[in-house]
C-alpha cells in the first residue's frame, strides 16, 4: 500500500484548526472513506502529494485546470501582474480585457459583471432576475449545485448530495420557500410549475450540463421546453456555466446547444485556476446592476488584477490554439475505455459524459435525473476510488461529482487509466 504518512499527519493538524479538516466539504472524503490526501505541488497532468507520489488527476481544481497544472503563458501572465501590484480596489484594464474575451465568446452575454466566486455569480444572477422582473420565486432543479447561497441550498448536488445534506440547516424556511424544486430532464413538471405560478416566476436555474450529480446532460426536449416556456412566462432563463463555460466548448455550452439564454454564470476556467466568478448577459437586464441601475452587488476583491491576468492567459490558448478537438478525442478514449473495463468486470455501470466532462456511474441505468443517479452503488464507487488512487490515479472523491480531461493529459496517460481501471474493476468483481 501507498505511505501517506505525511498526509496524515497534515490531516490531523488540519482537524485541530479547520472544521472536519478541510475548507470544502468536496475534499473530505467522506463519500468514499479514509482520509484526505495533502498536495505539495502540481505539473501538467500530474498532482504530487506531500509524500511525494505522483498521481494522474482528473480533478484539475474541480474543473478550471483545462491547459493543465502550471500552463507556461498563464504563469507568464501571473508572473507579469504580480510584480504590478496583487489588488487595488479600483478599476483595471484587464477587466475589460477579460470581459471582451467572454463577450466575444458568447453571443448570448453583452454586458459581464466579474465576482470572486462561482455562489457569488448564481447568488448575484438570482437578486437581478428577481431585481428585472419584480417577482421572488425560483425554478432550480434536483441535484443541480449553484454553489451554497441559501435560496439555491435545496435539493442539491455536489458536495450537499456526497454528504446525504440536500438541505443545509442554517437556510430558514422563509428563506426557501420562494425556491421551487423540480425533476432535471422533466419538460412535464417545468410546464406545470410554470402554468401554476408563471406569474411569480422571476428565473429559472439550469446546469445545461451537470456535474455535481455526476456529469449528467439535459435532453433535447427538456432544453427546448426551458427555452420555451420561460420565454412564454416572461421568466429569465438563467445558464449556470461555472462549469461548463469553456470547459464543453470555448463558448460553453450554450454555443454546444445553441441556445440563448437570458443570464449566464461562470467562475472556474475564466480565472484560470485563481478564485473568480461573473455573470452576464442581456444589456437591458445588466445595466439594473448598480450603480447603472439599482440591484446591488459589490466585491472588493472583484475583478483581481491576478485573477484576470489568469483568465486572459487561459482564454486567450483557448481561443488561439483550440484544444477542444484533442480534449473531446482523449475523453471519447476515456469514456470506452471505463464503459470496456466495467463490461469486460461484470460490473453494472454507465457512463456519462459530455466532452471533457464524464462520470462512471456505478448504476446500471442512464442516469436523467437524481433519482436515478441516487440510486448508484456508492459503497462500489468508492472500493474503485481507493484503488485507482493505489495505482496513481486521482478521481473525484464521490460518485456525484464529473471528472474532466485536460489538454496536458496524454494518450499514454489515457491508457494508464484505463489499465488501472481494468485491474480495480476486475478486483471488484472478484470480491462481490
Amino acid at each position: 500500500m501507498t505511505s501517506r504518512q505525511k498526509s496524515h499527519a497534515a490531516f490531523a493538524r488540519a482537524k485541530q484548526l479547520i472544521p472536519g479538516g478541510v475548507n470544502s466539504p468536496a475534499r473530505a472524503f467522506g463519500a468514499v472513506g479514509g482520509e484526505p490526501i495533502f498536495f505539495d505541488r502540481a505539473e501538467g497532468a500530474y498532482l504530487y502529494d506531500l509524500d511525494a507520489n505522483r498521481y494522474i488527476d482528473y480533478i484539475g481544481s474541480w474543473g478550471p485546470m483545462i491547459l493543465g497544472h502550471g500552463h507556461p503563458k498563464v504563469v507568464e501572465a501571473l508572473q507579469a501582474a504580480i510584480g504590478k501590484g496583487t489588488s487595488f480596489g479600483a478599476p483595471t484594464e484587464a477587466e475589460s480585457q477579460l470581459a471582451e474575451l467572454v463577450v466575444e465568446a458568447m453571443p448570448s452575454v453583452e454586458k459581464v459583471r466579474f465576482v470572486n466566486s462561482g455562489t457569488e455569480a448564481t447568488m448575484s444572477a438570482i437578486r437581478l432576475a428577481r431585481g428585472y422582473t419584480g417577482r421572488e420565486m425560483i425554478v432550480k432543479f434536483a441535484g443541480n449545485y449553484h454553489g451554497h447561497a441559501d435560496s439555491l441550498l435545496v435539493a442539491a448536488g455536489s458536495s450537499a448530495a456526497t454528504l446525504g445534506v440536500p438541505n443545509s440547516p442554517g437556510v430558514t424556511a422563509g428563506t426557501a420557500k420562494d425556491t421551487l424544486v423540480l425533476k432535471y430532464n422533466d419538460p412535464a413538471a417545468l410546464e406545470a410549475a410554470l402554468a401554476q405560478h408563471g406569474k411569480r416566476i422571476a428565473g429559472v436555474i439550469v446546469e445545461p450540463v451537470v456535474g455535481n450529480m455526476g456529469c449528467v446532460t439535459a435532453s433535447t426536449a427538456f432544453r427546448t421546453a426551458l427555452r420555451e416556456l420561460t420565454a412564454r412566462y416572461g421568466a429569465l432563463l438563467i445558464f449556470d456555466e461555472v462549469m461548463t463555460g469553456f470547459r464543453v466548448a470555448y463558448g460553453g455550452a450554450q454555443a454546444v446547444f445553441g441556445m440563448t439564454p437570458d443570464l449566464t454564470t461562470l467562475g472556474k476556467i475564466i480565472g484560470g485556476g485563481l478564485p473568480v466568478g461573473a455573470y452576464g448577459g442581456r444589456a437591458d437586464i445588466m445595466d439594473h446592476v448598480l450603480p447603472a441601475g439599482k440591484v446591488f452587488q459589490a466585491g472588493t476583491l472583484s475583478g483581481n488584477p491576478l485573477a484576470m491576468a489568469a483568465g486572459i492567459a487561459t482564454l486567450r490558448v483557448l481561443r488561439d490554439e483550440n484544444p477542444y478537438p484533442q480534449l473531446q478525442r482523449l475523453s471519447a478514449g476515456l469514456a470506452e475505455g471505463l464503459e470496456s473495463a466495467a463490461r469486460s468486470a461484470g460490473i453494472p455501470c454507465t457512463v456519462g459524459q459530455f466532452n471533457s466532462m464524464m462520470t462512471l456511474f456505478f448504476n446500471p441505468e442512464p442516469v436523467t435525473d437524481w433519482d436515478v443517479a441516487s440510486r448508484s452503488d456508492t459503497k462500489r464507487y468508492a472500493r474503485y476510488f481507493w484503488g485507482m488512487i493505489e495505482r496513481g490515479v486521482y478521481l473525484p472523491c464521490s460518485q456525484y461529482e464529473a471528472l474532466f480531461v485536460s489538454a496536458a493529459h496524454t494518450d499514454a496517460d489515457i491508457d494508464a487509466t484505463v489499465a488501472a481501471a481494468r485491474a480495480v474493476l476486475a478486483g471488484l468483481k472478484e470480491s462481490m
